[in-house]
């Protein structure tokens, strides 16, 4: 069992108090959005053996187990974060498994360099993820049905939103949506910032249901995404709470901190709030163009304690422990690889003491015994 030291990205998005607060240390002043726990070559983590990437390269099968190595090869499926929002992420989709294989081949066959900015592919792996809120986190996920969105679209009274509400009315709810997110993201730019402007005038004047979107315009004024952000669930998460966001499905994080998983993949089609590349037809092919509930998992405990939350992929299984004061001792010992992490309070996993933001990675079959008192999310695959 190796106690892991973790990468701090300072994307520009990220809270300056949220992280530092958590460790329980003091803030620099500079962004802090997310940490990484795992075996990612952007920022793998380190152990006392060397990065994570390189104690999994020297033994596979010893570190992964057989297992794992036979479903998903020599490699670490999930990549586990502390995700911190101090503003909203871009709003995007991520492909599924068949998408991200034929983006990716297509975009090696063209010799687009991997770091490209126009690059959509960086790997031929699908991307689905999971984000439990540690604090009130809000998010915006999957279409509303359309009848909503034009409702909400309409209330603002901004007449350049009018044949949007229009469409959103005509057409079934499929084609309806499509029909908008692409009329929203191929506007004339200049056009479109006038009516963003008007729309967030509106906004904050009318707050309540339009606040979330009056702040989204605040960080990213005049950006067509605010227009498309209209069109999604928004969603606030109580501590504990989670979703799921699979492909297809449009999402954005707007605020709080959370424990985020998701497969070891890097590909991202953006829909706005961001000046990076926006490929308007590689995404509309992406996009899944239903409306959907968006979801919010509820764990129930097992009769051991554990809490798990349920997800049709397994690439990654998430699970918390919420451990009492002389709480009993729990075995978390499995024949898959393990990274657990401390949230709150103070929890001993073998020989390592953690505390708030502290993790361990574990390799398959070591035992893994713990007790103490706070709470544990355990990371592994399904295998």
């Amino acid at each position: 069992m190796d106690r892991l030291d973790n990468t701090v990205r300072p994307y520009a998005w990220g809270s300056t108090t949220a992280i530092p607060q958590l460790l329980g240390v003091e803030p620099t002043g500079e962004p802090q959005a997310e940490m990484w726990m795992g075996a990612h070559p952007g920022a793998p983590s380190r152990t006392p053996r060397g990065t994570l990437v390189e104690v999994i390269e020297t033994g596979p099968e010893r570190e992964l187990g057989e297992l794992t190595v036979a479903k998903f090869g020599p490699r670490l499926p999930f990549l586990l974060k502390i995700l911190a929002a101090g503003a909203p992420l871009s709003l995007q989709v991520h492909p599924d498994l068949a998408q991200a294989k034929e983006g990716y081949e297509d975009e090696e066959r063209r010799g687009i360099p991997v770091d490209a900015p126009h690059r959509n592919y960086k790997d031929a792996n699908h991307k689905p993820e999971l984000v439990c809120a540690l604090t009130e986190f809000d998010g915006l996920c999957g279409f509303r049905d359309p009848d909503q969105a034009a409702g909400l679209l309409d209330g603002l009274g901004v007449d350049s939103l009018k044949p949007y509400v229009d469409l959103l009315h005509a057409h079934p709810q499929d084609a309806a949506l499509r029909e908008v997110l692409t009329a929203v993201l191929t506007a004339d730019r200049a056009e479109m910032a006038r009516t963003v402007a008007e729309a967030t005038a509106a906004c904050t004047r009318l707050g309540g249901a339009y606040a979330p979107y009056a702040d989204i315009a605040h960080h990213y004024p005049g950006d067509p995404g605010v227009i498309a952000a209209m069109l999604l669930n928004h969603v606030r998460l109580q501590p504990g709470e989670a979703l799921f966001l699979g492909a297809g499905i449009p999402h954005a994080y707007l605020n709080g901190l959370a424990v985020e998983i998701m497969a070891n993949s890097d590909n991202v089609l953006r829909c706005g709030l961001t000046p990076k590349h926006v490929d308007v037809p590689e995404l509309l092919r992406i996009v899944r163009f239903q409306p959907s509930d968006p979801g919010v998992l509820r764990p129930e405990a097992s009769p051991d304690g554990e809490e798990v939350y349920e997800t049709p992929i397994d690439e990654f299984r998430l699970s918390r422990y919420v451990l009492p004061e002389g709480g009993a001792r729990h075995d978390l010992t499995r024949p898959t690889p393990q990274i657990l992490l401390c949230t709150a309070g103070a929890v001993r996993a073998g020989e390592h003491e953690l505390r708030a933001g502290q993790s361990v990675f574990v390799p398959a079959g070591e035992t893994a015994e713990v007790t103490g008192s706070g709470t544990l999310f355990r990371a592994t695959v399904v295998a």
